[in-house]
């Protein structure tokens, strides 16, 4: 196997989440509320998952869904949500603040990466919102994070290779460049020969209605959540195999 290949899953349930690591994910980026693009985990979610999944765990540190541009009240939040991560043990967290105009808010961010460790800090899609995708890889450089997971600034990755692969270029190893959204078993393999990636990201998203559970048929509506396709992440690993 390439080990070299670091296979993220973004999970939104304590069920999803025990998948991706019995289905063999390297890293878990748990998150709650999909259909809000994933915001931070309860913390009874975060003190279970700690205690049962020994694979890196990185819970993502966002209070709500929309935009990145964080009132002080929120911020306050997010730093108690930081700590709490750091006392239940957790290696890393993923978050991303910007300002109004598309920029990196490189004050905050110092703060919260200075705040968090020793954990590690991912930067997360915010990345894809900011004006300037050259300038604000090198702001969160200076920040002090980890790594980027970004689509390059398209709602599917599939549609920005190029801008990935110059990413990669510029970060020359400062910075994990991390491409994920959109990435899939049928795509994996070109995405790793175009970008040279050593990291991926993907959500392997699955819906589960269980249909013995009763609701009435008024409500005229499935009851469905997100899980993960354990048959989807065991492709992808074993495309890493070839």
């Amino acid at each position: 196997m390439n080990t070299s290949i670091v296979l993220e899953i973004a999970t939104f349930t304590y069920e999803g989440a025990i998948a991706a690591y019995e289905a063999g994910a390297h890293r878990i980026e748990l998150c709650e509320n999909p259909n809000d693009g994933g915001t931070t985990p309860s913390y009874g979610m975060l003190k279970k998952i700690i205690q049962e999944i020994p694979i890196p765990v990185f819970p993502i540190i966002r209070p709500r869904g929309g935009n990145f541009v964080y009132t002080d009240a929120e911020i306050e939040i997010i730093k108690d949500d930081i700590r709490l991560c750091k006392e239940l043990g957790y290696k890393g967290i993923v978050l991303g603040v910007l300002t109004s105009i598309g920029e990196v808010n490189s004050s905050i961010m110092k703060e919260l990466v200075e705040l968090s460790s020793p954990m590690e800090v991912t930067f997360h899609r915010a990345f894809d919102r900011t004006r300037n995708p050259f300038e604000a890889l090198e702001k969160i450089i200076e920040c002090g994070c980890k790594r980027i997971l970004t689509s390059g600034q398209f709602p599917s990755l599939m549609n920005s290779l190029s801008l990935i692969k110059q990413l990669l270029i510029q970060a020359n190893d400062r910075i994990i460049i991390m491409p994920g959204s959109g990435l899939k078993s049928e795509n994996v393999q070109q995405v790793l020969e175009v970008t040279n990636a050593n990291e991926i990201h993907t959500a392997a998203r699955k819906a589960i209605f269980q249909e013995s559970v009763f609701s009435p048929e008024s409500m005229n509506e499935q009851m469905k959540y997100i899980s993960v396709d354990a048959q989807e992440i065991n492709k992808i690993l074993a495309t890493l195999n070839l």
